[in-house]
């Protein structure tokens, strides 16, 4: 792959980071505050729904760290080597942390009868899209280790 390309991923991923932070730091706190003020029977829940969504935040940080991690494998040329399986397995449980957080948010929002059709659509969206990235880290994963397996068994062959 040409530095260019990982250049322009890791940039993205710290971009991305950037603007998922900036949104839950500023944005989702006012449109917390304004959903409360709009919907006053569900205004108790203002702060636990913020803080929710603000928690999937750290694991999703820690994903984008793991594939900016595994770019600088990939420029390094070290691809196909045991840190970068683990860090794939690493982006697997973070992005399976994000679902099942997503997942017991909506629990207890059904149970407070406070699920709204577009909250299900975007959390039904982002519980989709976490467990995509978590099957598609898993066939990486296992595909890569078998690439690692078949190196080192050639690096033994002399």
């Amino acid at each position: 792959m040409k530095r260019g390309t990982t250049v322009f991923l890791k940039v993205s991923l710290i971009l991305f980071g950037i603007i998922v932070v900036s949104l839950s730091l500023f944005a989702l706190p006012r449109l917390a505050s304004y959903a409360a003020q709009s919907y006053p029977e569900f205004s108790h829940l203002q702060y636990p729904v913020l803080v929710g969504i603000n928690l999937t935040v750290v694991p999703f940080l820690m994903a984008l760290y793991q594939a900016y991690q595994l770019l600088q494998l990939i420029e390094e040329k070290t691809a196909f080597s045991k840190r970068a399986v683990e860090l794939l397995r690493k982006i697997k449980y973070d992005a399976l942390i994000i679902l099942g957080m997503y997942i017991v948010g909506m629990v207890i929002l059904i149970t407070q009868s406070a699920l709204q059709p577009g909250i299900i659509l975007m959390w039904l969206a982002i519980i989709f899209a976490c467990l995509i990235i978590s099957v598609f880290s898993t066939v990486l994963q296992e595909l890569l280790q078998s690439a690692v397996d078949i190196k080192s068994e050639n690096d033994l062959t002399v």
